[in-house]
């Protein structure tokens, strides 16, 4: 179960307290005072704290505060024999998880300590969610080409400049987007994810801003769109280029005005959304024919960051293979493949059309196919198979 730590200058309470949650299978560490508990939760990990508030040596208002200072994560649970509205709001506002009075509900108690548990146990998912998905976005590379794009990265992120991010299909363009916010101050807010190209034209209007009930045939309730989703946070519009000319002048309002209109709905409604837009086509040439307004792209162009293909940045492969070599035999709860030197040669000498993408499955293929060494040979024999004959 838990491990919780217990802070109370009362050694009957501790007691007490001790022996009810023992029974209910959490461990229990006990402090006497204020600074034994802050010094015993410095120098452990624990699920939850029961503190105290009139004590001695360290009142508990104090010590919530420096564990807080010290993990905000783990939930403080307070306990007084003085209990008032005052103190409870006080303890709350501090950062408590909640408030008990002396003598203690001892039915209350084991139900505020499952559901901190409960929480605690769904902030430690979070956080390793987190932890996967962020190295699932993470740019690996120390190339000249991508070593300028990571030092762009960090200079945008902290402001609300608008980014266009262009670059070949496979180079990485979504991961660039993902870096920009979550080294932004809307990391904590939505990442909001629209593919222009893979919505129809007919749709994409609603996609982006909603539409009411009856809005149109198919409309059977409300729905809320990409920008009303992405408030407070970004708004990521991957292949802008295929966006009709129609939702590109609605897009250009929202951008302008910081307003949308839900399709069917004539109320304005205020978004705050930071926008990266990304593009596998030369923008320039849409402009010169016409399938792509101006002003959009200067609205959108603050910030420019194009995204090297591959062969661009070839030094980069061990670095990459080792790296996909890592993520994907963790996938598959394999151990982690050999790939000798040769291999990496052979890999360095393919053209990548489909850049990282393209490299990713290659790599996947040859742990798959490969024993324990992935060689030069089992390069030339997989990464490029002409028939099923390759893999019989």
């Amino acid at each position: 179960m838990s491990k919780i730590l217990v802070i109370d200058d009362e050694r009957a309470i501790r007691n007490t307290l001790k022996e009810v949650l023992e029974y209910e299978k959490h461990e229990v560490d006990l402090a006497e005072d204020g600074p034994s508990g802050i010094e015993m939760f410095n120098s452990n990990s624990y699920d939850i704290v029961l503190c105290d508030i009139k004590m001695s040596k360290m009142d508990g208002i104090e010590v919530l505060q420096k564990i807080c200072e010290t993990s905000s994560d783990v939930p403080v649970i307070m306990i007084s024999g003085h209990g008032n509205i005052d103190t409870a709001v006080e303890a709350i506002k501090k950062g408590a998880y909640d408030f008990l009075e002396k003598p203690l509900d001892l039915n209350r108690l084991l139900i505020t300590i499952r559901n901190a548990t409960d929480k605690s146990t769904l902030i430690t998912q979070t956080q390793v969610l987190k932890n996967k998905v962020s190295k699932m976005y993470e740019i690996v590379g120390e190339s000249e080409a991508i070593r300028k794009v990571k030092e762009m990265i960090d200079r945008i992120a902290p402001t609300e400049a608008r980014v266009l991010i262009t670059g070949a299909n496979g180079t990485g363009k979504e991961l660039v987007a993902h870096q920009i916010h979550e080294k932004s101050a809307r990391a904590k807010a939505p990442f909001v994810e629209v593919n222009c190209a893979a919505i129809p034209s007919e749709l994409i209007e609603s996609e982006l801003f909603g539409h009411e009930k009856g809005s149109f045939t198919s409309a059977i309730k409300q729905r809320i769109g990409k920008f009303e989703q992405a408030s407070g946070g970004t708004l990521f519009l991957d292949e802008i280029g295929d966006m009709s000319l129609s939702a590109q002048s609605k897009v250009l309002r929202a951008l302008q005005e910081n307003k949308i209109s839900r399709v069917g709905s004539d109320r304005d409604i205020h978004v705050n959304v930071r926008v990266i837009a990304a593009s596998n086509k030369n923008i320039r040439k849409e402009i010169e024919n016409n399938t792509f307004r101006e002003d959009l792209y200067h609205r959108l162009s603050v910030i420019l960051i194009h995204v090297p293909t591959l062969n661009e940045r070839e030094e980069d492969i061990p670095l990459l293979a080792e790296h996909f070599n890592s993520l994907i035999c963790g996938e598959y709860g394999m151990s982690k493949k050999i790939i000798r030197k040769d291999a990496i040669e052979q890999l360095k000498k393919i053209q990548w059309t489909g850049n990282i993408r393209e490299f990713r499955n290659v790599l996947e293929r040859l742990i798959i196919l490969c024993r324990d060494e992935i060689t030069g040979a089992d390069v030339i024999a997989y990464a490029r198979p002409v028939s099923g004959s390759n893999i019989l």
